[in-house]
């Protein structure tokens, strides 16, 4: 499925505040992306058209297995990345900044031979 970057962004939010909590609000995720709570309640909508959530007004949002599976992978692109500019010097919170851009439109090739360079 062809994800776009806000889409992303958000499915990688819910993922990481869902290890910090069971259940995740739309102010917790407003807040992780510093968008408004409008913005948060529309693209929930998108997301659970798409199958990725499931939420109701009162137990919050979760990630349906499928929204889990795609979240994890967008977190393991993040964090391949993010440790790859740490090994080249790039400082923790420039290397944070520059993964969430490079993350979005780096190819698979490139992952691939990242993951070959940073587990070896």
């Amino acid at each position: 499925m062809q994800l776009s970057k806000s889409i992303e962004d958000y499915i990688e939010a819910i993922y990481i505040l869902e290890q910090e909590s069971k259940t995740v609000k739309s102010i917790q995720i407003a807040t992780q992306l510093s968008v408004s709570k409008p913005a948060v309640h529309k693209a929930m909508d998108e997301l659970q058209k798409k199958g990725l959530i499931e939420k109701t007004s009162y137990s919050g949002i979760e990630l349906t297995a499928k929204g889990r599976k795609l979240a994890k992978e967008v977190y393991a692109k993040h964090m391949l990345i993010y440790n790859f500019l740490l090994q080249i010097g790039v400082s923790k919170e420039t290397a944070e900044i520059d993964c969430c851009k490079i993350e979005h439109v780096i190819s698979e090739e490139t992952i691939a031979c990242l993951k070959k360079q940073v587990h070896s």
